[in-house]
């Protein structure tokens, strides 16, 4: 097995006894970096710092996929919703976004209400409007089968 010492310099290709008393004397670990292919390569190093380092940067790289995918909040509204209820979710919804996360705000029409979906639409914008200083609207309202949506992102 080819043999990397403790500071990066090639020690040789050399037995797995040979390279196990190297890293005894060292004070370390010999750790098998690839074992794969023809030649498998073995590192002395602290395992320990290393382990530590590894699960370090597995955060790091956790918090920054959590900060490029913000979380999407979905709010649902009705064609008949009463100011009160309104007013809430408008509340609610702006704390969400001041964090930077994205909003989805959908109407589910319900029997008749599908031989008006303007007022639903009206809703949404509406919805959009009292949230106009903290969002933007990132898609118009659209609507799917019984379904108006519309999603709405933080202002940076």
């Amino acid at each position: 097995m080819m043999v990397i010492g403790p500071n990066g310099e090639q020690m040789g290709h050399k037995k797995l006894a040979d390279a196990l008393t190297l890293a005894k004397y060292a004070g370390l670990d010999l750790v098998l970096m690839n074992e794969n292919g023809n030649q498998s390569v073995a590192k002395i190093m602290d395992y320990n710092k290393y382990r530590y380092e590894r699960q370090k940067k597995h955060k790091e790289a956790q918090k920054k996929q959590r900060e490029t995918n913000k979380e999407l909040k979905e709010y649902r509204l009705s064609v008949t919703i009463d100011i009160h209820d309104f007013e809430t979710r408008v509340r609610n919804a702006k704390d969400y976004l001041v964090k930077g996360h994205k909003i989805k705000a959908f109407i589910r029409f319900k029997g008749r209400q599908m031989a008006r979906p303007e007022l639903g639409k009206d809703v949404l914008l509406r919805f959009a409007e009292a949230l106009n200083d903290v969002s933007v609207i990132e898609a118009e309202p659209k609507l799917e089968n019984r379904q108006m949506f519309m999603l709405l992102a933080s202002k940076k």
